[in-house]
């Protein structure tokens, strides 16, 4: 699509406004235009009281217009009376162009659940939120009620860290297949498995770096996550050697929770989980993403449903403490009676922990953006099957923990957590609200540093690929920048 700015507005939130009505959309110089293609035209006039916001949408031969002016007041900046402003001209515009308002209103981004904790933290109660939420970012009653759970939940547990905490994040980039739609550093090819044994033996070297340093930072490690790819398709031994490792550095009973990311129950072996027994991990996702086996073959899966109840029953009879599975809506080929009928099958197993994704197609995928629900303003069959899943979850017993959102999923809609009291996935929290430092090793790995107050930020990026971490020597470098973060913290 064409996006035309004419005054102040950042670009970018320009795009994801523009997303709201047209998800999945592309703005880049090289796409083909065509007397279809959506135009949107978005002004800024800034005077000495406030913002007016003009959005024109042409949409093919339709088209429509719509203003809103914001005061300019004590409790926001300049910058976020003209997203308000903007966002409101956007929705009004779409509205009478469309003839609906889209479940999320003018809430974009990945991270919803902040703003209803920002609210929380200036004292709103939960039913001024809500009301704060519907009024002002438009959001359907529905979603301003999920999104207001979640922020509570996840305050309740984030203010039961101990001070100076931290996680660990371990990456094994590598997979048996590449599923059609994944956009993760992960590799599956013959050639790059075998990078696999020195792969290990260089993580194990950047393991010991890595705990030295939290060590001598005086930090507290609270949660490990090691995730891909599909950690799981290390071989008993080799999964052993990297669980000895972390156990030559801390307890894990000393960790509030203790993940791998087992992912495809083809990978998963009575072996694996009694050694992950033994050193103390406490959680592993096992992940079918659709109990459909044509759906599966479909999307580059290589195992069945079967695989996945046997793989469930193995990990429950080896005593995993916490079992979490994730569902996909809206995979290509697998509509609302299908997906329903997987979630459905999904509670009677009882996890302690669900993962409701929403299909999202990214650029670097295998997979066409195709079909209508994708640029469908609520996710039409795809919509239905979302609503659903957190319904008859929520009848079933659990609650919604955790949630984001990302660019290109069909309907604009969310990815939501839910877990049975008390197992909530700790570090999927601590990640997406950027709650403390989470130190990470591995190829495509992202070390994130947080400071106490959480309002300084660095990002430090290992190499892409594993052939990159392999030839790269970027331990030092990596060392020096957090020294340097903490130092200016002191």
């Amino acid at each position: 699509m064409i996006l035309k700015i004419d005054g102040e507005i950042n670009q970018y939130y320009a795009q994801t406004l523009c997303m709201i009505f047209f998800p999945g959309e592309d703005f880049s110089e090289k796409q083909m235009v065509t007397d279809d293609t959506p135009v949107v035209t978005i002004t800024i006039e800034k005077d000495l009281l406030g913002v007016n916001a003009k959005v024109h949408i042409k949409n093919g031969v339709e088209s429509a217009e719509a203003k809103n002016y914001i005061l300019y007041n004590s409790e926001y900046t300049e910058e976020k009376v003209v997203k308000f402003a903007a966002g409101t001209a956007m929705l009004k515009a779409g509205k009478s162009l469309f003839g609906c308002v889209p479940p999320w209103g003018i809430l974009t981004g990945v991270r919803p659940s902040k703003i209803a904790a920002d609210l929380l933290h200036k004292g709103n109660g939960i039913n001024e939120i809500k009301s704060i939420l519907t009024k002002e970012y438009y959001l359907n009653p529905k979603k301003a009620s999920l999104v207001t759970n979640i922020a509570v939940r996840e305050d309740k547990i984030i203010k039961s860290l101990p001070k100076n905490s931290c996680s660990l994040y371990v990456s094994i980039p590598f997979c048996p297949t590449r599923c059609v739609y994944c956009s993760f550093v992960s590799y599956a090819t013959k050639r790059l498995l075998s990078l696999i044994p020195e792969y290990l033996k260089q993580l194990l070297i950047d393991l010991d770096e890595n705990f030295n340093m939290t060590k001598s930072l005086g930090l507290n490690l609270t949660t490990i996550y090691i995730g891909g790819g599909t950690p799981t398709i290390l071989d008993e031994t080799q999964l052993e050697t990297l669980l000895n490792k972390i156990s030559s550095h801390i307890a894990p009973s000393t960790l509030i929770e203790y993940s791998i990311e087992a992912g495809r129950p083809d990978t998963i072996t009575k072996g694996k989980l009694d050694i992950m027994n033994r050193y103390g991990v406490t959680r592993i996702s096992i992940n079918p993403q659709t109990l459909n086996d044509e759906v599966l073959n479909g999307i580059g899966r290589k195992h069945t449903a079967a695989d996945f109840f046997h793989a469930f029953n193995l990990a429950r009879e080896a005593g995993v403490k916490c079992i979490n599975t994730d569902l996909i809506a809206g995979l290509p080929g697998e509509g609302y009676g299908s997906y329903s009928k997987s979630v459905e099958q999904i509670l009677k197993l009882r996890p302690e922990n669900i993962m409701y994704h929403t299909f999202c197609v990214k650029k670097s995928s295998e997979m066409l953006r195709n079909g209508t629900e994708m640029y469908s303003i609520n996710g039409g069959e795809t919509g239905k099957s979302v609503d659903y899943s957190q319904i008859i979850t929520k009848n079933a017993g659990y609650v919604p923990y955790y949630m984001y959102r990302q660019k290109n999923t069909i309907g604009n809609l969310e990815n939501v957590g839910f877990s049975l009291e008390g197992m909530e996935g700790k570090y999927n929290i601590f990640i997406m609200e950027e709650i403390h430092s989470i130190f990470a090793v591995g190829a495509g790995a992202v070390t994130k540093m947080v400071s106490p107050d959480r309002k300084q930020i660095k990002r430090f990026f290992m190499p892409k690929y594993p052939y990159e971490y392999l030839k790269a020597d970027k331990m030092d470098e990596h060392k020096k920048n957090i020294y340097e973060f903490y130092k200016r913290l002191n």
